[in-house]
């Protein structure tokens, strides 16, 4: 299999060698992007309707979000030619985003766009094969979300679905990959039949997944079923694997004593889970997958880098900093924070994505980024403007070792604060006072407390917490294998929802 691999190393070399090439002229290759995303903005109705005739006039195209671009986009169930407005390339097919929040959002998918996701793709694994563990089987798996609601018809449920065809077809036979895994309804079904098919790859190397939450639902299926799985892999399985499964805690890197990278997010609200995982895989690679959003490829993790590169050949990036001042790629300083505007080839321009980024380093003249979390998350019950990164330092000063997963969702009735959290060594009463006391540093929380407008927050405690909330976002519209947890919640929570969570910690 080691010469497969190397052959794949060789077919992608190219593309690698010609983006490490725009990783040292990063003006001119964003240059040269902007330009012909401009011409198909131009080519497009939305940019007559602009009156946009040359580059010249893109500071006269708005910065918009996704609600001022849904009329443009219409409902992908209505659309029979397969046109809109946004581009005059064909639409191959709609994906429908996982936000944390709002309504769904649909993104139009033109073949421009599926080869700039083909393209990171494709360098990423240049990079790993160059430069990471030595890959001996390749054998793979790749994300499968099942289709929970009808809706998801419409979606995307593989990953490879992101790439061109024949790197679909390169990497199909090492793929571990349960035929008809993808269109099963049942939760629980979706579980055991994903389980069955991880315990027999015993060469399986590689686990690329969004959220680590996703691996931990699946790892934790798999030590409470330990007698039925057995006894269903009895002849399918060699003894001594089958003997793993019987211990109190599986040894996951001996079941998997070929695994040599993981890949899943692991900034901002993903950093505690992806550390977890980095716990129960000591000497496997964690890497984080950069950032990457349905509406395009953002950045890439290399390891020749130590960080994550933009995707500067194939996506127009804009970076808003905090006084509101515009700057392109090559103009952004290290240890400053910004907000992306990106346009892609799919028809996106100027598009507001709503996250925050921290320059770290450069590399070959390119600025290196970090994820930072979502641009302005606030929750506000009676004026108290909790905002995203306050929260976030709040729950790091508070003592909550053990703990993997943790969300702060707001209660409307009486008005108060759940914090949700997997597992933690301290009592809920305890955690809770400490929660009070860190949230009170903000004036507007403190005055609303003082004021009796908010009750004091509480702490539920649970490792069933992260599942019932991922399952309850499927049935809402989320695709399970890219929920991202938020760590602070701008919604009231579920009345119905909230008394689940009340029943695991009870």
């Amino acid at each position: 299999m080691r010469p497969i691999i190397q052959l794949f190393e060789q077919l992608l070399a190219p593309t690698a060698r010609r983006f490490h090439q725009a990783l040292d002229d990063p003006k001119s290759t964003q240059t040269s992007v902007q330009r012909e995303i401009c011409d198909r903005l131009i080519a497009s109705e939305y940019g007559k309707a602009l009156k946009i005739r040359s580059v010249a006039d893109w500071q006269r195209v708005p910065i918009v979000d996704y609600d001022a671009l849904a009329p443009w986009i219409g409902n992908p169930q209505h659309h029979k030619h397969r046109q809109i407005p946004l581009t005059p390339e064909p639409i191959l097919f709609y994906e429908r985003t996982s936000g944390s929040s709002g309504a769904v959002k649909w993104i139009p998918y033109t073949q421009s766009l599926r080869r700039s996701f083909n393209q990171m793709f494709c360098v990423w694994a240049h990079d790993l094969i160059a430069h990471g563990p030595k890959f001996s089987t390749g054998k793979l798996y790749a994300c499968i979300s099942p289709q929970l609601n009808a809706s998801d018809s419409q979606s995307l449920q593989d990953d490879l679905d992101y790439l061109d065809g024949w790197l679909r077809w390169f990497l199909r036979p090492w793929l571990v990959m349960p035929e008809g895994l993808n269109r099963l309804h049942d939760a629980h079904l979706f579980k055991h039949q994903l389980a069955l098919a991880l315990l027999q790859a015993e060469k399986l190397e590689i686990i690329s997944i969004w959220s680590p939450s996703f691996l931990q639902v699946h790892l934790k299926y798999i030590q409470e079923n330990q007698e039925l799985l057995r006894a269903e892999l009895q002849g399918r399985m060699s003894r001594d694997r089958l003997q793993l499964l019987s211990e109190d805690n599986i040894p996951w890197t001996q079941l998997w004593s070929n695994l040599k990278l993981i890949s899943c997010w692991d900034s901002a609200n993903a950093a505690d889970q992806a550390k977890g995982l980095r716990s129960q895989f000591p000497g496997v690679l964690i890497q984080g997958k950069g950032l990457l959003a349905t509406e395009a490829p953002m950045t890439i993790p290399l390891i020749a880098a130590q960080g994550y590169v933009p995707v500067l050949d194939e996506v127009f990036f804009e970076f808003e900093d905090d006084t509101g001042s515009l700057h392109d790629l090559h103009e952004l300083s290290i240890g400053q924070e910004y907000t992306i505007i990106l346009s892609q080839k799919g028809g996106l321009y100027r598009y507001q994505i709503g996250d925050r980024i921290r320059v770290t380093h450069f590399y070959r003249n390119t600025p290196c980024l970090e994820f930072r979390g979502r641009h302005q998350v606030i929750s506000d019950l009676v004026g108290e403007k909790l905002h995203e990164t306050f929260v976030h330092n709040a729950l790091n000063s508070i003592n909550l070792q053990g703990t993997h997963f943790k969300s702060l969702v707001p209660v409307a009735n009486p008005p108060h604060y759940i914090l949700l959290l997997d597992s933690a060594i301290e009592t809920p009463e305890i955690i809770a006072q400490q929660l009070d006391k860190a949230l009170s540093q903000s004036h507007h929380y403190y005055r609303a407390r003082s004021l009796g407008q908010l009750a004091p927050p509480q702490v539920l405690i649970s490792n069933q917490i992260p599942e019932i909330l991922a399952l309850h976002r499927v049935c809402t519209g989320s695709i399970w294998g890219g929920i991202k947890h938020q760590i602070l919640a701008t919604s009231p929570i579920n009345t119905e929802l909230l008394q689940k969570f009340k029943s695991v910690d009870s």
